[in-house]
């Protein structure tokens, strides 16, 4: 199983957010169902109808204001409303089209609807507008993995370290593409650099690593 690292953080052991061997994108979550949706619901800020109404009621009065449009697409990513957040982020990106993390935003949003042609477009403009930002390169390589281009995958994982050779994450699920090629000694040479980041990435891929036949 993989990680799920889903916004920029990114969850451990063999997780995403937000992976089977299971990908680790910054910041992912599943919403529950039934009466646990209801119940997380009930006790999440962000699910308070209150903060929703402040919004809208805004956007009535200003609805060219970019700032609340993404502050709306925000509301709804955090309140597990996938769908409704990469629809406003698309909105906030015709009014900005330069707004890098926006484009960022709808691709984690993509990713956690399980649309992961239109987290790739998504993340691609990200790295074109923020060539330097680490987390995009990472989820962009989830997202490659999810469509089996294993070698684009590997080149955008690669890229993430070299953009942040701490990366855990990255390195983690770099590790986990190797195995899947069966190439156990690339995936011990990400192990032993996670060993000296962070000990959890490390032995949860140290344990896929002794699984791998």
């Amino acid at each position: 199983m993989r990680k799920n690292n889903l916004l920029c953080g990114l969850k451990l052991p063999v997780l995403t957010v937000l992976v089977f061997l299971v990908p680790f994108t910054a910041s992912c979550k599943k919403q529950e169902e039934g009466s646990a949706k209801r119940e997380v619901q009930e006790t999440s800020p962000y699910s308070n109808e209150s903060v929703f109404d402040e919004v809208n009621r805004k956007l009535q009065e200003n609805p060219k204001d970019a700032d609340l449009w993404y502050r709306l697409a925000d509301l709804y990513d955090r309140n597990g409303q996938y769908a409704e957040a990469a629809a406003t982020y698309k909105k906030v990106i015709a009014m900005k089209p330069d707004m890098g993390y926006a484009y960022f935003k709808m691709g984690t949003a993509y990713d956690r609807l399980n649309r992961p042609e239109d987290a790739v477009a998504a993340f691609t403009k990200t790295i074109k507008l923020m060539p330097n930002y680490a987390v995009a390169y990472n989820n962009l390589g989830v997202a490659y993995g999810k469509l089996g281009k294993i070698n684009e995958e590997i080149r955008v994982f690669k890229k993430a370290i070299e953009l942040r050779p701490t990366y855990a994450s990255a390195r983690y699920n770099l590790g986990m593409t190797y195995l899947k090629l069966g190439n156990k000694k690339a995936a011990l040479h990400e192990y032993e650099s996670l060993k000296n980041i962070d000990t959890d990435f490390a032995q949860a891929l140290q344990k896929e690593i002794n699984a791998a036949r």
